[in-house]
């Protein structure tokens, strides 16, 4: 909270003169204040009497907030701002791309100051319309921002503060529109920008949890279209030309498809064919030749969730389809399905368990990659964990550190992943702690295996040079831990 508002925002106003009328300022506006008053004056608006334009009645606004893709994440925006709002004194509002206000919600108090300077439904908040503020200074840079007092460029806003994110489409990546928080200038408080910056990324990450949902409605009604190439390559692609499965084929993460499908050419020169299914396309590439090998990438010694990809693009995953695939990839020539069961579940695993666990993940990862009988990788294989491993045989423990960025698959209980997981970590924390190099040892100490290790903190201790800025954290923090 700053210590004196009043004081502030008046210093910014004696700014906002200044640049105005080309005075010496007693300090520079923030960039990215001073290069959104460059766009609102660019685009005519008028700093003393600017208002914001009332674009749709109410009425218009029902249809419009229906069609909206932001509708579904409401609930969640409500219960993340709406009542810290209330508590502060300030409103949430939800904005289109074209920073058209379609939802405010907040305190009553605040709603009747807002209606007295048409910060209202159905108004128009982009920068060109009414000039610098939280709403279309985001939609225009596409960052989170905090727009405060005077930093508006009109001057009926000096006594308003506000912040917003902007939202995309995990579709396509296109702006949604944006989520603002405002206030008057008495309640500002420093975190609020955090806190809408955080809500906007928990509303992209609901869409994109809600378009997976989706594509796979979307994958399994096609996949027999995908089958039906008998391995000639090909793949299916949602509405919008993002690649949903593949088969024989490296692909970017989307093709640029025109509606109604046709003949395209690929970004390396070949041509495909884009038939329209009834939701989305199947594409098949004219070729000759023996098929591509496929390219499976694993990235799970991480503390968060990883990642799994299939010739470059990400293929959302759960924690027993990153099991399955590890211990594969662990064992190149293949596993029954009792084998699986028991590594992954140990004496009480069941078979039929892992058979439609292993259907469900061959369909998210599209053919060519997963084969039957032994349950095996046909894909060509790149995993964080194996190239670990591969440092560890060749004792190269810069290699080993370079790989290895948290346990393997941390939250996994499969006993074969657990006795995995403790092996690589131990031998990679010994390795490092033989090399005696400052530079391995804080690669490792920086990983969450590494952080409150004592040995690895008293290792790094002596061998940093005294000048070497790393070895006050290192001290600090081996104090901290007695």
């Amino acid at each position: 909270m700053l210590r004196d508002p009043e004081s502030y925002a008046q210093l910014l106003r004696h700014v906002r003169e200044a640049v105005l009328s080309g005075a010496s300022a007693p300090r520079s506006p923030r960039s990215v204040v001073s290069a959104s008053w460059e766009r609102s004056l660019a685009a005519h608006v008028d700093p003393d009497a600017g208002e914001a334009p009332l674009i749709c009645e109410a009425d218009e606004l029902t249809d419009l907030r229906a069609e909206h893709p932001l509708a579904p994440v409401l609930p969640l925006l409500r219960e993340m701002l709406v009542s810290i709002a209330d508590d502060a004194e300030h409103m949430m509002i939800v904005t289109d791309a074209n920073g058209l206000i379609l939802w405010r919600e907040g305190a009553t108090g605040v709603l009747l100051r807002a209606d007295q300077v048409a910060l209202t439904e159905g108004t128009r908040w982009s920068e060109e319309a009414i000039g610098t503020n939280a709403m279309g200074t985001t939609l225009a840079t596409g960052q989170p921002v905090q727009i405060y007092s005077a930093e508006h460029l009109v001057r009926r806003y000096h006594t308003w503060t506000c912040a917003a994110a902007p939202v995309r489409d995990p579709d396509t990546g296109a702006l949604l529109g944006s989520i603002d928080v405002s206030g008057p200038l008495r309640t500002v408080h420093p975190a609020m920008l955090s806190l809408v910056t955080a809500t906007a990324q928990l509303a992209e990450g609901r869409l994109r949890a809600q378009l997976a949902v989706r594509d796979e409605k979307v994958r399994r009604a096609n996949m027999p279209h995908l089958a039906s190439l008998r391995g000639r390559p090909g793949a299916l692609l949602s509405a919008g030309g993002r690649v949903l499965a593949a088969e024989a084929c490296t692909l970017p993460s989307t093709v640029e498809v025109r509606k109604g499908g046709g003949t395209v050419t690929l970004p390396d020169g070949r041509v495909a064919t884009v038939d329209p299914l009834d939701e989305g396309y199947l594409l098949r590439i004219a070729t000759s030749g023996s098929a591509t090998r496929r390219k499976l990438s694993l990235e799970y010694l991480t503390d968060g969730p990883g990642s799994t990809t299939v010739d470059g693009r990400d293929i959302p995953f759960t924690l027993r389809h990153a099991e399955l695939l590890t211990l594969l990839a662990l064992q190149p020539r293949g596993l029954s399905a009792e084998k699986l069961a028991l590594q992954l579940y140990g004496e009480a695993g069941n078979p039929v368990t892992v058979r439609a666990e292993i259907h469900r993940l061959r369909t998210q990862l599209g053919t060519g990659v997963l084969q039957t009988r032994p349950y095996r990788l046909a894909a060509t294989v790149d995993a964080d964990f194996l190239r670990t491993k591969a440092a560890l045989r060749a004792g190269d423990a810069a290699a080993a550190v370079r790989s290895f960025q948290g346990p393997l698959l941390a939250e996994s209980e499969s006993p074969a992943i657990l006795e995995e997981r403790e092996s690589i970590s131990a031998q990679v924390r010994q390795l490092a702690l033989n090399s005696g190099d400052a530079d391995t040892l804080w690669s490792f100490w920086e990983t969450s295996c590494g952080a409150d290790d004592l040995a690895i903190l008293d290792a790094l201790a002596s061998v940093l040079a005294p000048s070497d800025p790393r070895l006050a954290a290192v001290r600090t923090h081996r104090a901290r831990l007695g």
